[in-house]
């Protein structure tokens, strides 16, 4: 581990020290590549140099210890020391762990609505919500890729992409089925129902990340329209890809032109087929789609949002901590979700390297 801590440090300061050679800013595609590893190593150095300084702190307030004028302070400073020595090799531990290489870049997010009739329509309109208002929340940027409505005001499918610094990172937990339990806006018995949203997260990805051959690709054009089939542009600005090798089909219609649309839907193709590229390698027999969202049957659930209850559970984490405030949640406030469950994966891959 010190090891490798030494080994991260010196590139850090390397990296550096290239930064400031201005023949490098000549070349933007280095110059983006060691940006982008100084910043992952920006953290764990750092955290590194500050233990480094709290071990140094330990070493003086020993020495000091010994002055009888000097040895409450000296103790007070010493216990400091040595609390705040155990949490830096805590942290230091996490920040070791394998990154996912994806956890920087911006995200698609789809959502579609699943079992449950028009409910699950309202209810992916909800979540498309709940995830504009979290984007904000975190100073992300969201671009609407796709929005087919219904004429109730709900979602048959919503596709957009977060932009913002770790937006992976946070959104990839979201993958999977929704389950909402409430009384139906379209429900005059005042009954509870069950319905389901399904939920996908794919890394955004350049289309020079992936080997997209024009001839492998055919474009539909078509008029986009609003709820109900009611047409919102007289031209055929609405695009959609075929990538005829996979059957991968992507579509947009929310920009005005049709050059527009197609920049979108080129982008959402490359992270498409990126997903299919690392199912292959990894072996996996469904998609990363299938994974995610399974069929979007009301037993197949992440997460629970119950309306009576005023609850939201999500079934993933193990601890007591599973149940959040409905209200707030269904504002955006998605963090306290997030970091419960970014912390129980750091304590499994923890656990995992101890046992390796």
């Amino acid at each position: 581990m010190w090891e490798k801590l030494k080994q991260l440090a010196r590139r850090y300061d390397e990296i550096g020290e290239l930064l400031e050679v201005p023949e490098i800013y000549a070349d933007p595609k280095k110059l983006r590549a060691l940006t982008r590893e100084q910043k992952e190593l920006s953290a764990v150095v750092e955290t590194y140099r500050t233990y480094q300084k709290c071990e140094d702190d330990i070493v003086q307030a020993l020495e000091l210890v010994s002055d009888p004028e000097l040895k409450d302070m000296a103790q007070e400073e010493l216990n400091t020391a040595k609390a705040e020595k155990e949490r830096l090799f805590d942290e230091l531990r996490v920040l070791l762990l394998p990154r996912d290489p994806n956890d920087d870049k911006n995200v698609i997010v789809e959502i579609r609505g699943g079992v449950g009739g028009e409910e699950s329509a309202l209810f992916a309109a909800d979540l498309y919500r709940m995830y504009a208002m979290y984007a904000e929340k975190r100073g992300y940027r969201v671009e609407l890729l796709n929005y087919n409505d219904t004429e109730l005001g709900g979602v048959k499918e919503a596709d957009f992409i977060v932009s913002g610094d770790g937006a992976y990172s946070r959104f990839k937990f979201e993958s999977g089925v929704h389950r909402v339990q409430r009384v139906p806006e379209t429900e005059s018995g005042g009954r509870v129902h069950t319905s389901t949203a399904t939920v996908a997260v794919l890394p955004e990805m350049e289309e020079v990340d992936v080997d997209l051959r024009p001839e492998d690709i055919e474009m539909q054009v078509y008029r986009a329209s609003g709820a109900g089939g009611q047409h919102v542009n007289k031209t055929s600005s609405a695009v959609r890809l075929i990538h005829k090798p996979t059957g991968i089909v992507v579509s947009c219609q929310e920009e005005r032109s049709q050059l527009q649309n197609r920049a979108k839907c080129m982008a959402m193709l490359a992270s498409k087929l990126y997903e299919a590229e690392r199912e292959r390698v990894e072996g996996a027999i469904t998609s990363e789609r299938r994974a995610q969202v399974g069929s979007g049957m009301r037993n197949e659930r992440i997460r629970t949002y119950n309306f009576p209850q005023n609850r939201v559970t999500d079934h993933r984490l193990t601890g007591e901590n599973k149940n959040f405030n409905i209200d707030a949640v269904m504002n955006g406030d998605l963090d306290p979700i997030i970091d419960a469950l970014t912390m129980q994966e750091q304590a499994e891959k923890l656990r995992e390297s101890t046992e390796g």
